[in-house]
């Protein structure tokens, strides 16, 4: 036999749901540095209220600022999980992703100051040119460059070996890191701690063969010398990579002359 649930029990649980309390919203105030290029010929900060709840993020605030308020509001953002890296701005002054960001980790009593982040051209709000950073990514020739002919079945990797660079393999390309840079701020030509770390997930990959070549490019006068391990850039990081850590191996290798 099954149970079957009596009038009673359902009319017990529905007055236990009756009076669950509902999480309270409040009142957040934004204040959001915005540009035009168009119009602007610097930066300002303009304030919104917006009405948010605890386990709300950043992000939904600037949505409902952009959706309800303000439709010219500039921003990225894409997948609005941490994944995609496109929101990534400075947030009460620190490098994080929107998405990631909740209220309720925030001094709500106080404004929330939302800007781009630094050391990238500007193009409107909160949105930077970010081919530099990526043309840094792309002088470090991330991509596996193996030796030899193409096998005929998968090229083994231990686990051992695959720990060396596993943590910079979580990199998602959002910038926080390098635009939290002292050094990249005043010196744009430096590659910057992701186009390092980067380079780092392929220089100590097993299957690889083309880490003299980026060593190569990392020991350049901008390359990873420039590193003055000031570790905002592993505190900025949304995945937690230790970036300080992988720049400091690459600098080892290149000291030592080996993988």
């Amino acid at each position: 036999m099954t149970d079957t649930a009596t009038t009673e029990d359902l009319a017990e649980t529905a007055n236990t749901i009756d009076e669950t309390p509902m999480p309270e919203s409040f009142t957040v105030t934004v204040q959001v540095r915005r540009f035009n290029p168009e119009v602007d010929q610097e930066t300002y900060l303009q304030e919104f209220q917006v009405e948010m709840y605890a386990t709300d993020r950043v992000l939904d605030a600037l949505h409902k600022i952009k959706w309800e308020q303000d439709g010219s509001l500039s921003f990225r953002r894409s997948c609005g999980h941490g994944i995609c890296g496109s929101d990534a701005m400075r947030i009460n002054g620190l490098n994080r992703l929107a998405c990631k960001t909740l209220m309720k980790d925030l001094d709500v009593t106080k404004p929330i100051i939302v800007e781009a982040i630094k050391g990238l051209p500007l193009e409107k709000d909160l949105i930077v040119d970010m081919e530099p950073f990526f043309a840094a990514y792309r002088e470090v020739l991330p991509f596996l460059m193996p030796s030899g002919s193409e096998p005929e079945r998968e090229r083994i990797q231990s686990p051992e070996d695959r720990a060396r660079f596993d943590d910079s393999t979580k990199c998602i390309l959002c910038a926080a890191c390098t635009t939290s840079c002292p050094v990249f701020w005043t010196d744009n030509q430096y590659f910057g701690p992701q186009a390092i770390v980067g380079a780092h997930r392929f220089i100590f990959d097993s299957r690889d063969s083309g880490a003299a070549s980026r060593l190569e490019v990392l020991n350049s006068k901008e390359g990873v010398w420039r590193c003055r391990t000031t570790f905002n850039c592993t505190d900025a990081c949304p995945r937690g990579i230790q970036i300080t850590q992988a720049i400091a191996e690459v600098k080892q290798a290149l000291i030592r002359g080996k993988i």
